[in-house]
């Protein structure tokens, strides 16, 4: 088949011509974002870590117990969207005394909609390769050849690094070659937004988005959505009520009594309830490794700021028990916590994905002559 990297030739080229390069040993590292991505963002997105107030209309309890809602009862959840981005790593630039490492990336969004009679089919996908650098460690001639080369070409984008790059300062990183990284998957993560924007806001039909909202969805007025996290900060703490019923709780203590088909009572994620949350168990805890398996938290915008309806509430929870049922298991290692048609979703994007050995073989560095 035809190189699909061959596009970028021209921005290779422009690099070599105007600047020192050296190439990454092996032609192509992968590079990781670590530690968890969805962890630590929701860390920082969340504000505060002490939760003193409950965001629902009729709480009683810390815990309600929850009857699943099959699809062939109430069908609500019909869109699924998750993204994937993959970062490698090609090389080095290296102009006077400044350096930027060269990465590329590839980006992708998918979105599913599931009939009434189960069938999931594509609705939406989106997919580009990022070429990354840090622009304030090249010149701007430099900088304006490699633009000019990847301008136009459908498919492919330059990025720099250091702006627009909201999980990164979020981790407040500073080392260039993770910066990338995370630049990669924000992209992805406007590109899950995008494609909820496009569902109509007719009520009926819901949204779910694999991950933590984060402060994007504050003012959220499209389409009805919730963000189920598999995994989420777990430095939260609860201190709930007053006098000598009042109760103070990490997450582990609110969570190791959550039985299955159970949720918790409904929090605000800051003080004012633009988004709130809550945990629900869908799998029991018998037979997993950790207490916490087995748990999704979910959040909801909440742009009217109101305490939120229980009965809807219950509802939504019991959408989610009723997904459990297929699962990714011995393929995933959060098939505890995972929405088949979430899954799914995250295999449609990947499946567009150019795997490591065409990438190694498709992108080459141009010769370059050995400088005197």
């Amino acid at each position: 088949m035809p190189n699909p990297f061959q596009p970028l030739q021209g921005a290779l080229n422009a690099l070599i011509a105007n600047a020192q390069v050296l190439p990454a040993t092996g032609q192509a590292v992968i590079d990781m974002v670590t530690p968890d991505l969805e962890e630590i963002y929701d860390q920082r997105t969340t504000g505060q870590a002490v939760i003193e107030t409950v965001w629902e209309t009729a709480p009683r309890g810390l815990y309600r117990t929850i009857r699943p809602i099959p699809r062939s009862e109430e069908h609500a959840l019909r869109y699924f969207v998750d993204g994937s981005a993959k970062t490698y790593f090609i090389g080095t630039v290296l102009e006077q005394d400044r350096s930027t490492p060269v990465q590329v990336s590839q980006v992708g969004a998918a979105m599913v909609q599931r009939e009434d009679d189960g069938r999931i089919r594509v609705a939406n996908a989106k997919r580009t390769i990022l070429l990354t650098l840090e622009k304030s460690q090249v010149s701007e001639q430099l900088w304006r050849e490699v633009e000019r080369a990847v301008q136009g070409v459908p498919g492919y984008q330059l990025c720099d690094s250091a702006t627009n790059n909201k999980y990164a300062d979020a981790m407040n990183l500073q080392e260039a070659r993770p910066r990338g990284a995370h630049r990669a998957n924000w992209h992805m993560r406007e590109m899950e937004v995008e494609l909820a924007r496009v569902i109509p806001r007719d009520g009926d039909a819901w949204l779910v988005i694999d991950g933590s909202l984060g402060n994007e969805f504050e003012t959220w007025r499209g389409a009805p959505l919730i963000g189920v996290a598999k995994t989420f900060r777990r430095d939260s703490r609860f201190e709930l009520g007053s006098g000598p019923r009042a109760k103070k709780l990490n997450l582990f203590g609110l969570l190791k009594d959550l039985q299955e088909n159970q949720r918790t009572i409904v929090f605000p994620r800051s003080n004012e309830g633009k988004i709130v949350f809550w945990y629900v168990r869908i799998r029991p805890q018998k037979g997993l490794d950790y207490p916490l398996m087995g748990v999704v938290k979910v959040e909801m915008p909440n742009p009217d700021r109101e305490p939120v309806d229980s009965a809807l509430i219950d509802r939504i929870s019991g959408w989610l028990i009723a997904e459990r049922t297929v699962t990714p298991y011995g393929r995933d290692s959060r098939w505890h916590a995972h929405l088949y048609p979430i899954y799914i979703a995250e295999r449609v994007i990947r499946s567009q994905f150019y795997s490591e050995a065409v990438l190694k073989s498709g992108i080459r560095w141009p010769f370059q002559l050995a400088t005197p």
